[in-house]
């Protein structure tokens, strides 16, 4: 049987873990390298497709996504407000 101290220590490492994934889920890193990696690879693809002026139409897409992903917290709030009314 594990000791108090141990299941203490464990579960505050737990904890830590937690806490450092909330941190990064909401942190401007996280968007900066989601938007920059989002416009490459639809780059990517509208080169491949030899659609004109890729390096401007691939910002329309990427800013598309970027938009929703940071609206999403707005649209959470509110659902939550009225699923506990």
């Amino acid at each position: 049987m594990t000791s108090i101290e141990e299941r203490v220590k464990a579960i505050e490492e737990r904890n830590c873990r937690v806490e450092l994934d909330k941190a990064w889920e909401t942190s401007i890193a996280r968007k900066i390298i989601l938007a920059v990696l989002t416009y490459f690879v639809i780059l990517v693809f509208f080169i491949v497709a030899e659609l004109p002026y890729p390096f401007l139409s691939a910002l329309v897409p990427s800013a598309a996504f970027i938009f929703s992903t940071l609206s999403l917290p707005y649209f959470k709030t509110v659902w939550i407000s009225r699923k506990s009314a």
